[in-house]
């Protein structure tokens, strides 16, 4: 059986791993920071977000800003083993809006996303780590 369980700070490491892992195997991604730094980044942010984790130890992680009903981050140890969408199903459950950047080149995770109900509405040339994103959005079929 798959676990989720709510994120603590003491987490941060298994979702830095995560992240760290993602980064070093896409020749796209820049890098802009080493795993130590992600780390401390993830660490910061646990407590001013939703973030849930899959598996002990985690094999993926999601993380909403509950304001702005933004998932700032969705990342998996192996993509395509269902994780992300029991992350994802996790918090559509108690919401009917939800919206996410995603960098343009990642045409794997825009199929994903357009097969869980998000459609894309924009785009912007540079994100914060200078790479184009498509911006998605999901809304609740009432």
């Amino acid at each position: 059986m798959t676990n989720v369980r709510k994120a603590e700070t003491e987490n941060a490491l298994e979702c830095a791993i995560i992240l760290d892992n993602w980064i070093s195997k896409t020749k796209e991604m820049p890098r802009l920071y080493n795993k130590l730094k992600l780390e401390q980044m993830i660490k910061e942010v646990i407590p001013l977000r939703e973030v849930w984790l899959v598996c002990s130890p985690a094999k993926g992680y999601i993380s909403l800003n509950q304001e702005t009903l933004q998932i700032m981050a969705l990342y998996t140890a192996e993509p395509g083993n269902g994780l992300g969408k029991i992350l994802l199903d996790k918090v559509k459950l108690s919401r009917n809006y939800l919206h996410l950047w995603s960098h343009s080149f990642n045409k794997k995770a825009h199929k994903f996303y357009e097969r869980e109900g998000f459609n894309i509405i924009g785009e912007k040339e540079k994100g914060d780590d200078g790479l184009s994103e498509t911006h998605f959005e999901w809304k609740r079929n009432v």
